[in-house]
Order: structure tokens, then C-alpha cells, then sequence
């Protein structure tokens, strides 16, 4: 077999090349389980454990079992996969739709199922961006290899890296590319607009019981997890980023594991291009294979991730009456040539040291963080906001209803007209009708199948 060089990984990426009419919009999202008795997270094991509604979806709905070592890990049906964190949050990765319709309706099936189940097993979930009551010691571990792995490796690179795999919860939304030029300018856009995001969705002030002083802790988190993987990226904005860049960036990453056998094990913080040379200290010779460099992209996490698409990584999990807001918000920039081009415009000629700034005081900040021209991110919510809805709109895409996906970006819209992010909300809330205990949050924040409404 000829050994793999990297025009062979900058190929793989290229692959990821769509044209329009196959464009599609995944959308991603994990959340916490709950006891209702106690509010305490649910094991791995155990008869109303994580295993047990892992066993029940596939039995009732159809869902195929994927196992480790013989254990159910996560399920498959077609595209779309339920999937385990490290701390047991339950994440559905949900199939490439056409519209946000299609994503809602995903959505809204995976959350009856799931109720279906839990009302049985006494649980429930919760949408929020981190764990906001019980402390580390308190969170069971799910039996996944890499996790092992990595638990042993990221606190050496950050002191927060645990509370990352295990007290965070997160949406994301995955979306395509044309052409690497079409790349580029998306890259770019999503990863500029990316502290905005952080803000409108910033869910995450509690941890521990009480408020941190953080409005997205979830991104506080991210930012002491490990600098060689985490974080934005800035030479996105650098003159002759494409692909090469991005898989130079990629090899230059140290890995997290080696996957062989069926098992990982530590891959001792080489970069992955010891390992294409074949000078992997613990695999001497042995040259690297697409499924390795596969693997070795889902270990990077920046807050826009590119494989075949690109992955929009910075918002705090909501409730399900929000999931959507988030791949209906980039479906509108990104597909969009107009919106694109127009939020670019806002925000090309911030300089590198003026988004670094942004991205330090976000967490804190949310709507409130300044940016250039004396500013706030609420005042660049109220611009982009508009640009998001007319693309959308352009598609017309309806419902049964004859509503647009515009219907989708109505949160957002309250969120940016009142200034005060959901994070915000919880604390007014947290301060006055909750005396101070963060319990009612479980209620107030819990996981329900929903009906989305025409706006």
C-alpha cells in the first residue's frame, strides 16, 4: 500500500465539494438526564441507567445498537445516530435535511421517542450549557474507550478539560460547501460571526449550584480545555487560507489516540504528521490511513470545524423550543450569497487582536461584549439578525402550514430586541422566584416534544 502524503489528505478534504441542489443542514444537539425523584444524573448502569434507554429506543423505535467491548454505546437509523458524551449527556446527531422543517420534525420524533421511554424509566433531560447543579465528583463516566484516553491526556493541557467532557451540553449545526473558494468565504463568516452566537445562545451561568459570574460557562470551559485543539483559529483570516492550510493545522495537531484492534490507546501527544512519515514512536513504520486522519478530525475542536463540511460549534445547549434557532440562523447566512456577503461586510476588516478580545469577553459579556466602532454584539445581533431571516426566506421553503423557516429565528430575534440573553433570564430568575436554588432550573429548562407555531 503507498503510504498516504498530504496531497492525499488535502484530496479527502476536497471531496467534500457539493454543488447547491445538494447543499443540506444537520443539526446536532446534546443534553443533560436527570432522576426527576432527586434531580441526580443517570449512570451507565443499572435498571433505569443510560443503558437501559439506549436498549429500550432500539427495541420500540427501531434504532440499530452499536456496542464497545460488548456494551450498547450509541444507536444508528439511517443518517441520523444517538450518541453518548463522556458524562452520559445523550446527543442526537441528526440526518443532512433539506430545510429546517425536516430538522424540526427530527427533532420533535427524537423527543417523543425519547419521552416515550423516560416517563417509564423516571427521567427526563435537560437543555442548558453546562451542569449546573451537581459537581464533577457526582458525574457518572460512560464506558467508551477514547473517553478513557482522553481523560487521562487533556488536563495536561487544560484545568478545565474534564468539566469540558463532562458538565457541558451544546448545539451545533453542520452545513456544506461548494467549491473551496465557497469554504473559505463561509469559514470565515461563521468563524467571525461565531462570538455572536455564543452570545444569543449564552445558557450556561450556573455551576455548582450557584452563578459563576460567566453567562456561557460552556465557552469559559472550551477556553481552558487544551490551545492546540480548542478555540478559534486566526489564520482563517489569513491571506491563502484553503485546505492546505487547514490540513497543515490538522497535522501539526497532537493526536489524542491511536485506534487499533478495536481499542485506543494513548497516542502520546504526537502530531499526526509523525504519524503519516511512519515515525510514530509507538506504531514505528506503520504508515496512517484515511480512517485515521477521519479519526484525528473529530479529535480537533475549534468553534468551526471543517471535514466534509463545516461545523458550527459555539452555542450553549436550549430547550427544544430553541433547537432550531441555530441551523435556521446559518442556513440563512451561509446559503444565502446576499446574506453572506452582507454579514461579511460587518465584520472583514476587524483586526486580529480586536477578535481575540471579543472571544475572551463573551463568556462574561454576552450581548454586551463591545466590539470595534464602539459597539456591542446586541447592535451586530439587530444587523446580522435581518440578513439571516431574508435568506431564508429567499428559499421558501414552507410547512404544512405555508409558514417559512423564518419562523425559526424568532427567538433570536427576541433575544437581540431585549438585550438580555437566556443565561441572563435564568439569573433574574435564579435571584428572584427561585430563592436563590438553582433546582427549578430542571423544571423550567426540561426537555419536552414541542409544536412549532407560524410567526
Amino acid at each position: 500500500m503507498t503510504p498516504l502524503g498530504k496531497d492525499d489528505l488535502i484530496a479527502w478534504m476536497e471531496k467534500g465539494c457539493k454543488p447547491r441542489q445538494n447543499w443540506r443542514v444537520g443539526t446536532e444537539h446534546e443534553k443533560f438526564g436527570f432522576y426527576k425523584k432527586d434531580l441526580t444524573p443517570i449512570p451507565y448502569d443499572g435498571p433505569n441507567g443510560v443503558e437501559t434507554l439506549l436498549l429500550q429506543m432500539a427495541q420500540r423505535f427501531g434504532w440499530q445498537v452499536e456496542r464497545e467491548a460488548g456494551r450498547p454505546i450509541a444507536l444508528k437509523q439511517g443518517q441520523a445516530a444517538i450518541t453518548l458524551e463522556p458524562g452520559g449527556q445523550v446527543e442526537l446527531s441528526g440526518a443532512p435535511m433539506k430545510d429546517i422543517h425536516a430538522a424540526w420534525q427530527e427533532i420533535d420524533e427524537h423527543l417523543h421517542q425519547l419521552g416515550v421511554v423516560c416517563r417509564e424509566l423516571g427521567i427526563a433531560f435537560l437543555g442548558i450549557g453546562a451542569q449546573p447543579k451537581w459537581p464533577f465528583e457526582a458525574i457518572p463516566w460512560m464506558p467508551k474507550g477514547r473517553y478513557r484516553v482522553m481523560r487521562e491526556y487533556l488536563p495536561t493541557r487544560g484545568g478545565l478539560s474534564l468539566d469540558m467532557m463532562s458538565r457541558t451540553a451544546t448545539v451545533q449545526a453542520n452545513l456544506d460547501f461548494g467549491d473551496e473558494a465557497d469554504m473559505i468565504q463561509k469559514f470565515r463568516v461563521a468563524l467571525a460571526l461565531q462570538p455572536l452566537v455564543t452570545a444569543l445562545f449564552a445558557n450556561s451561568p450556573f455551576l455548582d449550584g450557584k452563578p459563576t459570574g460567566f453567562l456561557s460557562y460552556r465557552a469559559h470551559i472550551w477556553r481552558d480545555t487544551d490551545p492546540d485543539r480548542c478555540g478559534w483559529l486566526p489564520f482563517v483570516f489569513e491571506e491563502g487560507f484553503g485546505f492546505e492550510r487547514y490540513v497543515e493545522y490538522a497535522l501539526s495537531t497532537p493526536m489524542l489516540f491511536l485506534y487499533r484492534d478495536k481499542s485506543y490507546r494513548s497516542a502520546q501527544g504526537i502530531p499526526f504528521q509523525a504519524f503519516l512519515e511512519g515515525k510514530h514512536p509507538a506504531l514505528p513504520g506503520v504508515p496512517a490511513t484515511l480512517a485515521d486522519w477521519e479519526t484525528h478530525l473529530t479529535t480537533l475542536f475549534p468553534d468551526v470545524r471543517l471535514k466534509h463540511y463545516l461545523e458550527t460549534r459555539g452555542a450553549d445547549a436550549g430547550n427544544s423550543a430553541t433547537l432550531c434557532a441555530l441551523p435556521a440562523f446559518w442556513k440563512g447566512i451561509l446559503y444565502h450569497e446576499d446574506s453572506l456577503q452582507s454579514c461579511w461586510e460587518l465584520v472583514k476588516d476587524w483586526r486580529i487582536e480586536e477578535r481575540a478580545e471579543i472571544h475572551r469577553l463573551v463568556s462574561r459579556m454576552a450581548l454586551k461584549t463591545p466590539i470595534p466602532g464602539n459597539r456591542t454584539l446586541r447592535d451586530l445581533a439587530l444587523e446580522v439578525l435581518p440578513h439571516a431571516k431574508a435568506g431564508l426566506a429567499s428559499h421558501n421553503r414552507l410547512n404544512a402550514k405555508g409558514c417559512d423557516e423564518t419562523m425559526f429565528l424568532k427567538p433570536l430575534f427576541a433575544t437581540a430586541e431585549s438585550g438580555l440573553s437566556p443565561a441572563e433570564r435564568l439569573l433574574e430568575a435564579y435571584h428572584q422566584r427561585w430563592n436563590q436554588n438553582v433546582d427549578p432550573v430542571f423544571v423550567e429548562q426540561e426537555f419536552e416534544a414541542f409544536l412549532a407555531e407560524c410567526v
